[in-house]
């Protein structure tokens, strides 16, 4: 059976090698890059085995992409704390939303409107808004990937029509079947990026409740989150044109 590797990322600008890949299964590292064929070299290299290569990786790929062991003490933000990181971040906020329900949707009116089949009243002055609009009317980016499954469960549909909302406030929302984010080995994790040098892994209950916020400033760690961003960004669907193919399916 194929491995299932992620690309953690290259010290060379063009894309090429040298490249640190990690098995996401058993956590070994797999590193490419330019050979080591200089007799003298090799001759001098300890435990190179019959069978092994010896390759040239520059030590700030190994550095900057090597995988780590998150903080055993990690700083956890309280969901106060946690809502302020929207009120503070300058340039841009993104969010992979991996889970099946979040119970604060099904607490709203527009969810109760929207599970009796009507069109829900968005409220477009609500505290989010008055955070949201002021910060993409200046320029700063915020988007969205959805993730859903197949067939979509009721909190996963609300939030598709919801994007209608998050839209009308100036946000970029696409969407991802669950089958997809597997494939691409986008991580079963809920988190939101800010500024693109802090990442909020978004904790919650069984009840589905939002406790808290595990935060992440390690750059190399950051730098992972980042990467995951952009290949979610890449895959996913802008969210009108998921839906359309999701009724057409129906």
């Amino acid at each position: 059976m194929a491995r299932r590797l992620r690309f953690n990322g290259t010290g060379s600008g063009e894309g090429s090698c040298p490249a640190v890949h990690e098995d996401l299964d058993t956590g070994e590292v797999i590193v490419h890059g330019p050979p080591v064929t200089s007799p003298d070299d090799l001759a001098r290299l300890q435990h190179l085995d019959e069978g092994e290569v010896a390759i040239v990786v520059p030590r700030n790929t190994l550095i900057d992409f090597g995988p780590r062991d998150r903080d055993p003490a990690p700083r956890i933000l309280d969901p106060d704390q946690f809502a302020k990181l929207f009120e503070n971040f300058q340039h841009s906020a993104w969010h992979l939303e991996m889970r099946r329900r979040y119970a604060v949707d099904e607490a709203t009116e527009t969810y109760t409107q929207f599970v009796r089949g009507e069109a829900p009243s968005w409220d477009l002055d609500s505290h989010w808004s008055r955070i949201i609009r002021p910060k993409t009317s200046d320029g700063a980016a915020v988007g969205r990937v959805r993730i859903l499954d197949d067939p979509p469960t009721a909190g996963q549909l609300y939030l598709l029509a919801h994007a209608e909302k998050n839209a009308a406030l100036g946000e970029d929302v696409r969407n991802m079947w669950r089958a997809d984010a597997k494939r691409v080995n986008l991580p079963d994790e809920d988190f939101w990026i800010f500024d693109s040098h802090i990442v909020a892994l978004c904790n919650f209950d069984d009840d589905d409740n939002l406790t808290g916020a595990e935060l992440i400033t390690e750059p190399a760690a950051v730098n992972q989150y980042n990467r995951l961003r952009d290949v979610a960004q890449h895959y996913a669907t802008p969210y009108k044109e998921f839906a359309a193919r999701l009724n057409a399916r129906e």
